[in-house]
């Protein structure tokens, strides 16, 4: 992944982070970091760092958006050729992954309240893989998924069946 790239996945992370429900725009970035670090960087600055125009971080740029987004100044540069995030161990790594797949359908489904707080709630849990596997040996059982869930939402609350 080069750095354009990494800096709007940071965008995106951070929108989520800070509750909006979507990707920070850069002039909210740029906003951010100037009141909350003291320090200045332009949206255009960050639109060139993003589109490629500009593939190298100066040190006082990358050591500023490492701040400002949290994260190790070594991971604002680009990834070695060749280089894959998908040698982490299975241990833990395949539930982050799962994690992050389902805030990203969450924020996909904003406009289905019910879907998007649902897959919220699965990355939230502490195995959401295990979560995944009930709702399939649920939804297996012909009647079940109907009969919890009239049990567990009145008549008022469900929108429509499963």
């Amino acid at each position: 992944m080069n750095i354009g790239a990494k800096v709007k996945f940071l965008r995106e992370v951070e929108g989520t982070l800070r509750g909006l429900g979507r990707a920070m725009t850069q002039q909210e970035i740029a906003h951010s970091i100037k009141k909350e670090t003291g320090k200045a960087i332009s949206q255009s600055y960050l639109s060139q760092i993003e589109s490629g125009a500009r593939p190298h971080l100066t040190n006082p740029t990358r050591l500023l958006l490492a701040r400002f987004f949290k994260v190790h100044p070594g991971y604002l540069v680009d990834d070695p050729e060749g280089y894959s995030t998908e040698l982490v161990s299975n241990v833990g790594g395949l539930e982050d992954k799962l994690d992050l797949w389902l805030i990203n359908g969450a924020e996909r489904f904003q406009r289905d309240l019910e879907l998007h707080e649902a897959l919220f709630a699965i990355a939230k849990h502490n195995d959401s893989r295990q979560s995944l596997v009930l709702l399939g040996a649920i939804l297996e059982n012909p009647g079940l998924a109907e009969r919890l869930l009239q049990v567990l939402k009145p008549a008022t609350e469900r929108s429509r069946p499963l």
